[in-house]
């Protein structure tokens, strides 16, 4: 299992320790693999691209109008956290539906 995420993020620190098995990708130092973008693209969308960040309120306009695809290359720190890899499956966020979802209490 691994969590896509920074590791000075309070949510990704609160599903790593939930979730002892996963291993942490720092997005910032190591990015994420063009693969697992282009799936999370595909099943989350929008959703993905986090808008009420504070990288997201330092772009311009124009930054803000490019493809989804280029601006998380650009800028990996936009990406909604965590993004967690399990098996086949991915999960956005840690909410109740992803805890749920990958067995964890509370």
């Amino acid at each position: 299992m691994q969590l896509y995420g920074l590791k000075t993020c309070d949510t990704c620190r609160k599903a790593l320790k939930q979730l002892p098995e996963a291993e942490l990708v720092d997005v910032r130092a190591d990015g994420v693999p063009d693969a697992i973008l282009t799936a999370a693209l595909a099943q989350f969308g929008d959703r993905l691209v986090n808008n009420r960040s504070t990288t997201w309120r330092g772009l311009s306009e124009a930054e803000r109008a490019e493809d989804p695809m280029a601006l998380l290359k650009a800028h990996p720190t936009l990406m909604k956290r965590p993004l967690i890899k399990s098996g086949d499956d991915l999960h956005l966020g840690w909410d109740a539906k992803t805890k749920a979802a990958l067995g964890v209490e509370g």
